[in-house]
Parts: C-alpha cells; sequence; structure tokens
C-alpha cells in the first residue's frame, strides 16, 4: 500500500470519528445509570422509563408525528403533481424560472424562512382579524413550504428518466389521461415519491427552526421541547431522546436508500433484457 494511500485512510477515518463520535458518546450516557452527564456509572434503561412518563415529552412527540406525517403526506401530494407539471412544460425558459422559484425555499437560510412566513402569517392574521395568528395550520403550512422542493426533486429526475412513448400508448390503448398517469406513469415514478415522502416526513420531524417561528401557544413539537428543556440543565433523559431521534432517521435513510438501490437494480435488470 503506497504512502498516499494509507494518508487518505487515516483522514477518512478521523473524519468519521470526528462526524461519529459525538453521537456514540449520546448513545452510550443515555443508558448511563446516574444523572451524571460526565461520568458512566453503569447500565440501565431509567432515563428511558423517565421519558415516556413525562407527558409534556409524549405530547411534544405526538404533535411532531401528526406534523410530520400530515406536511409530508400533503408536500408529496403537490409536490408530485408539481413535478408533472414541470415536466410537462416545452419552454426552457419558463422550466428554468420555475425550477429556480422551486429551489428559493431549499437555498434560503432556515431562520430567513422561518422570519418571513411568521411576517406572513401575522400580517394575513391582522387582515381577518385572528387573534391567534400562529398556530398549528401555519406551522403545517410552513413545513409543507420548504417540504416541497425536496419532493420535486426526488421525483423530477424520475419522470424525466420514464418513457415518454408509455403514457402516449396506454392513450392510444383507451385510457383517459387520469387513467394513464395512476397506471402507467405513476408506477414508474413510485420511488422517487417514495424517496420524497421519506425525506419530506425527516426534514419535517427535526425541524426547529421555522417551527420556533410559526407556531403558536399551546402547539409544541419535539425539537422545541427539547430546546426548552436545555434552557434548564441538561440530563440523561434528553440523551434518551436523542437517541431514539437519531434510530428512527437513521431507519428512514436506510429505507430510502434501499428504495433507491431497488430501483437502480431493477432498471439494470431491464437493460440487460433488452440486450438479449
Amino acid at each position: 500500500m503506497s504512502y498516499t494511500k494509507r494518508l487518505n485512510k487515516i483522514y477518512a477515518v478521523l473524519i468519521f470519528i470526528f462526524l461519529y463520535a459525538p453521537i456514540a458518546v449520546l448513545i452510550l450516557f443515555s443508558f448511563n445509570d446516574s444523572n451524571s452527564t460526565g461520568v458512566l456509572t453503569g447500565f440501565s434503561l431509567k432515563w428511558y422509563r423517565e421519558l415516556l412518563s413525562d407527558e409534556a415529552t409524549m405530547t411534544a412527540l405526538k404533535n411532531t408525528l401528526i406534523l410530520a406525517v400530515s406536511s409530508s403526506l400533503l408536500a408529496t401530494l403537490i409536490g408530485t403533481a408539481a413535478a408533472v407539471g414541470i415536466n410537462k412544460m416545452k419552454n426552457k425558459y419558463l422550466v428554468g424560472a420555475v425550477n429556480t422559484v422551486t429551489n428559493i425555499p431549499m437555498m434560503n437560510p432556515d431562520i430567513v424562512t422561518g422570519i418571513s412566513l411568521m411576517l406572513l402569517f401575522v400580517f394575513v392574521g391582522g387582515i381577518v382579524n385572528s387573534s391567534n395568528s400562529l398556530n398549528f395550520w401555519t406551522v403545517l403550512i410552513a413545513h409543507i413550504t420548504f417540504n416541497l422542493p425536496y419532493v420535486i426533486l426526488n421525483v423530477l429526475p424520475k419522470l424525466r428518466s420514464m418513457d415518454r412513448h408509455l403514457p402516449e400508448a396506454a392513450l392510444d390503448l383507451g385510457c383517459t389521461p387520469l387513467q394513464s398517469f395512476f397506471k402507467v406513469e405513476l408506477p414508474a415514478i413510485m420511488p422517487g415519491v417514495i424517496s420524497g415522502l421519506i425525506m419530506a416526513f425527516t426534514l419535517s420531524l427535526d425541524d426547529f427552526v421555522i417551527s420556533y417561528f410559526t407556531v403558536g401557544n399551546g402547539f409544541e413539537t419535539l425539537p422545541i421541547r427539547i430546546y426548552s428543556m436545555t434552557k434548564k440543565r441538561v440530563t440523561p433523559d434528553m440523551y434518551a431522546l436523542s437517541t431514539l431521534i437519531f434510530i428512527v432517521i437513521l431507519a428512514l435513510l436506510l429505507l430510502s436508500n434501499f428504495v433507491g438501490e431497488r430501483d437502480a437494480a431493477k432498471k439494470v435488470g431491464k437493460k440487460k433484457g433488452a440486450k438479449k
């Protein structure tokens, strides 16, 4: 092995240690027997039991799941329809303009998006004389807004790589445009739709900044709950909560990668079959 290759491996190992050592320490101390956050005295599930018995945390978890599921489903529906519309556009300048507008929520800093949406909701609330301008519905709209670009970017490549003659063949065989979409196009782009849905759910699950500015009184998400807990004292139950969030997001990412790899394997199989 050459000196350069050995150096590259050492560098890669150091990067992985830098990235994942804090997470490993967090998971380790979530099983600590005492309330110390610096000394490991023994292994116990004490903090997981305390976490599950914390009513405020469980309410925040329920709110977060409701918000994540609702926003990801709606963003997937709207984003898939938007991707289909963009794919059918013929004017390249219009397509470029739409793509630029679509990418703005993704490229914008979260704090700018959060503050701008908060000002918009307060302004609209003032027009309609609403006493509570910020509530569950405002944070839901905010989450749909920043999830849309990710859904579109997952679905659009699948539409562009799909055989354009398939919908035309379905129409020639007697399908209506709607039947053609659900029977031909949707199955072909389903891996992109699922990947977009998983990504939207993951982003909504752990969002803090935009939720902090657009959520109202009486509705608390899990990231906001964690932030309020850090103002008092950091205890191992926060480690337990963070460990559970990490495991859920890791599982979703693995599922998303599995869907993508399976779709790629199917395409390779089809190409090999066509060559034979």
